[in-house]
């Protein structure tokens, strides 16, 4: 339907410009005419209608164009193309038409046919008043001749005038056609010679009137060649003079279409600049009718050539997109572009069944790599894999975990991003074993970490070199657990070995003191002073064998549901009476926190820490500094558990920090060394969990204290006591 419009629109422009000519040419129906009027209005219509469709697709293409739709360049292009090769011929045809026209009417209007135009129109114009003037002295002469007869005779009847006109006539020397006397009502009162009824003409009622006002009137009749003159008689009453003479008509008549030809010709080199401006309005039309023809067929032919090329490059986008799916339409026919749309499709069918079978094997290599991530990072070993070159392709997420990567070493060397592993790589590498072992300690942001490495050569199916494996697991706590279990033997053999013999030791040292101070004499306060030192030295030892006994045989928690909110409230108040310099500060909830501990137990951990902090403040200040005691104790719900924090400002944490709960290792000089242990039993027999982290800042400085952060469970009824509190108070530290 669309090509056969299209083809109807520009056929109809060529036979509408050939209908204007035949009207305005040929047929010369007038200005005026209905057809003429009609074929303008039609060639109006269609000038409208093809400009609106070809401005419309014109503004189609710029958009499409701006959108960067496929086959928009070239379609705007042969559109180009096309409208250019339909303007160059016809402007050309226009400037030499216009050209033409001009000098064909500088040859039209030139000064020799304006001097033949003009010599023509005197040739005649002379003719006709020789035969006027003539004629008017013949009528005159025999108009006097009869008005003297007249005069001279009393009475003059009808035939005497006959004779006297007869006698007049044939003195007249040029000679006249017919000779007739007649009165005002046109009737013939006397005749002369051949001058027959036949051959009257009577003359009009404004021809009396012209020949009574002016005394003659001369009449043209070129359809009979005569001349006649009508010419009144004054010596008779209501009688006329009317005679004709023989001229040449068509020379007459020549001088009225010289006369015309003459005004026309004038009329037409005053209206010179007028013709042309009509010729080139009238040009101007039927080229606009035939350039919107021409380039509405251009449009036409674009589309057909450029809509294949825009389907392919559209379906090449969408094949380079990832979609090969598409299909082009398939033109009939044999030419190439038919035939690349079929080449196309078969392309994108082959395309579709390669990726298929690429993506089948991508997806069982996918499964198998997922299957092989999963295992990985299932784990809790960290795994990470290195290139021939030692360095990083891969990593689990229990290895970020335990060396505290965030992801950005990958394709460092492995030295370089753990150098504690950077021994036990080398010699791996440089030695003659495939696999290496050793326990290495890191030191990462959470303390120091014992981690037991294994690395592995990674062979190809040839035996050549594809990498390495690095595995590792965290056995911080298992080597502390190792020590503590050591420690506790070693605690329960000492607290066995030397706890007997203390009782004893001291028993006789007071002895010796009673006995031997009466006898010594002089030497009594010397003895004195020494038993003294013993009974010291035994009790001091008791005390450590006590301890030892704690860390070796814990009681079982006597577990009772009570408030932990009050409980540390009570311990926080007793420590602040007991630290007088240190200010302690307390983030309690207002409700209370139930759980299920061993208050006497938990009471004694929580003192151990706060006193703890305060002897870690005290230690910071015998090094110089400056600084304001504080501990603040914080606790707040955290879900089913219940967080204890307790921070100071004082000294902070060492390196190794999991080393702070092996017995006998502290910071102090003074500390035995096995409060923290004892602690994190305490805390660890009631479901919990102790940590030792950098404590915030109070005063805003760089230095940071040490943060002990207790988790407990809570209890059962910790839910309804919630719901019946208004809102929990969020305990934190920063505050």
């Amino acid at each position: 339907m669309q090509n056969v419009a299209t083809l109807g629109l520009v056929v109809l422009g060529p036979v509408l410009a050939f209908a204007t000519y035949l009207v305005l040419g040929p047929m010369d129906q007038g200005a005026s005419s209905p057809s003429l009027r009609a074929i303008l209005l039609a060639d109006l219509v269609y000038i409208i209608v093809v400009a609106a469709l070809v401005l419309g697709q014109v503004g189609r293409l710029v958009a499409a164009r701006r959108a960067r739709s496929a086959g928009s360049r070239l379609h705007l292009r042969l559109t180009a193309a096309f409208a250019l090769i339909a303007l160059i011929p016809t402007v050309t045809v226009a400037v030499f038409a216009g050209l033409t026209v001009n000098i064909g009417l500088e040859g039209w209007f030139s000064d020799r046919v304006r001097q033949v135009v003009g010599s023509s129109l005197a040739a005649a114009q002379a003719y006709e008043a020789e035969h006027r003037e003539d004629l008017a002295q013949d009528a005159m002469a025999l108009a006097d001749f009869l008005n003297r007869a007249r005069r001279s005779t009393a009475f003059m009847t009808d035939g005497e005038l006959r004779a006297v006109l007869s006698n007049g006539q044939s003195q007249i020397q040029r000679g006249l056609r017919e000779a007739y006397v007649i009165d005002g009502s046109s009737e013939i009162r006397a005749r002369g010679e051949r001058s027959y009824l036949f051959n009257f003409e009577t003359p009009s009622s404004d021809q009396f009137i012209e020949a009574g006002e002016n005394g003659m009137a001369i009449i043209e009749d070129w359809d009979n060649n005569e001349f006649r003159a009508l010419i009144p008689l004054a010596a008779f009453v209501d009688r006329f003079l009317y005679i004709s003479r023989d001229v040449d008509g068509d020379i007459l008549s020549l001088l009225d279409e010289t006369q015309e030809t003459v005004r026309l010709y004038q009329q037409l080199e005053n209206e010179r600049g007028r013709v042309l401006f009509e010729f080139g309005l009238i040009y101007l039309g039927f080229a606009l009718i035939l350039i919107l023809a021409a380039i509405w067929a251009g449009l036409w032919f674009a589309e057909r050539l450029s809509r294949p090329v825009g389907r392919l490059t559209g379906a090449a986008q969408r094949v380079g997109a990832g979609d090969l799916d598409v299909q082009v339409p398939e033109d009939r026919g044999d030419d190439e572009i038919s035939m690349l749309g079929r080449y196309f499709n078969q392309m994108t069918r082959q395309l579709k069944a390669q990726r298929q079978t690429l993506l089948d094997n991508t997806r069982q290599i996918e499964e198998r790599r997922r299957m092989f991530d999963s295992v990985l990072s299932s784990v809790t070993s960290g795994v990470v894999g290195l290139d021939p070159a030692g360095r990083v392709t891969f990593v689990n997420r229990s290895a970020e975990r335990l060396l505290d990567w965030s992801g950005d070493e990958q394709s460092l060397a492995l030295a370089v991003a753990v150098p504690e592993f950077g021994p036990l790589f080398e010699e791996l590498r440089q030695g003659p074993k495939e696999v290496t072992q050793d326990e290495i300690k890191v030191v990462r942001q959470n303390g120091q970490e014992n981690l037991l490495v294994r690395m592995a050569t990674r062979r190809a199916g040839d035996g050549g070199l594809e990498g390495y494996v690095v595995a590792f697991d965290d056995v911080t706590d298992l080597v502390s657990a190792q020590r503590m279990a050591a420690w506790g033997d070693v605690a329960r053999r000492i607290a066995h070995e030397i706890k007997n013999p203390l009782t004893p030791i001291q028993l006789s040292a007071e002895r010796i003191k009673r006995k031997f101070s009466p006898i010594v004499g002089d030497q009594s306060e010397r003895l004195d002073a020494m038993t003294d030192v013993i009974v010291r030295q035994t009790n001091d030892l008791r005390r450590i064998v006590d301890e030892f006994s704690k860390f070796a045989r814990m009681p079982e928690p006597d577990r009772q549901s009570a408030d932990l909110t009050r409980l540390v409230r009570d311990v926080v108040m007793l420590q602040q009476n007991g630290q007088p310099d240190v200010v302690i500060r307390d983030d309690l909830p207002d409700m209370p926190l139930m759980a299920e501990f061993d208050a006497t137990m938990i009471s004694q951990a929580l003192t151990n820490l706060i006193k703890n902090a305060g002897e870690a403040i005290e230690s910071y200040q015998k090094t110089g500094a400056d600084v304001k005691p504080e501990i603040r104790v914080g606790l707040r719900a955290d879900g089913p558990f219940a967080r204890l924090t307790i921070a100071d400002n004082g000294i902070g944490l060492p390196e190794d920090r999991a080393r702070l709960f092996e017995p006998y290792v502290t910071t102090r000089d003074e500390g035995t060394g096995l409060g923290l242990p004892i602690v994190k039993k305490i805390i660890e027999d009631h479901g919990g969990a102790l940590g030792l982290q950098d404590a915030p800042s109070f005063d805003g400085s760089d230095h940071v204290g040490a943060m002990a952060v207790i988790r407990l469970p809570l209890g059962t009824g910790i839910a309804a006591d919630e719901d019946k509190a208004p809102q929990a108070k969020e305990a934190t530290l920063d505050e």
